[in-house]
């Protein structure tokens, strides 16, 4: 992985990361209610959550690398254009409000609040196709090694844990402006045109 593949990377995952979903409106609600560091704590069990996907992805595909060798230029184009029809979904899609989850506030405790990410990002079964349909536009994964392994786990901590964690900080004080409407339809179109632009880059480089 070259500098411009793991910085394309990393902006692809900041994009997604900071995104309006359920598990943006999971940390805003619990630091608005019981404060940052819950909030900071499903942060946590998110990443957390992310690395268990990144693992499997990484073993699932470096195994299947290995047997179909050439694929993975095919691999890179479709990932390339799939990353352009997310894009273009966003673009075109429609700002939705965020709802926080109503249960959010129901217990405390760091630990209750960090098993909630990490279950929340868990229970997400399109994020190991996510990944796994990702890594292999920006890794040699027939010849992955422990730089590269150590490479991603660094840009995915620091892509969507320092996202979630912005949240937690800004949730206590802006919870109702980080919930509405307004902000979707600001982000969205940003991340759109961004997963275009990189996705476009990956197709005509592979």
């Amino acid at each position: 992985m070259n500098l411009i593949e793991a910085i394309s990377l990393f902006s692809v995952m900041v994009a997604l990361a900071a995104l309006p979903s359920s598990s943006v409106a999971l940390i805003i609600a619990r630091a608005a209610t019981l404060g940052t560091a819950n909030g900071i704590a499903v942060a946590v069990g998110i990443v957390l959550g992310d690395l268990v996907f990144v693992a499997l992805a990484i073993l699932g595909m470096s195994v299947v690398a290995e047997t179909l060798g050439g694929f993975f230029v095919l691999a890179k184009i479709m990932g390339g254009l799939y990353l352009i029809y997310m894009g273009i979904k966003l673009l075109k899609s429609k700002p939705d409000t965020l709802l926080a989850p109503t249960s959010a506030a129901k217990s405390k405790g760091l630990f209750t609040s960090l098993m909630a990410g990490f279950l929340l990002t868990l229970g997400d079964v399109k994020a190991i196709l996510f990944y796994a349909s990702l890594f292999p536009m920006f890794i040699d994964l027939s010849a992955i090694n422990a730089q590269a392994i150590t490479t991603i786990v660094v840009i995915t901590v620091l892509s969507v844990g320092c996202v979630k964690v912005a949240y937690a900080v800004l949730g206590s004080k802006y919870a109702s402006l980080l919930l509405q409407r307004k902000y979707a339809s600001a982000s969205k179109p940003a991340a759109g045109v961004l997963l275009v632009c990189i996705g476009s880059y990956v197709a005509i480089k592979a």
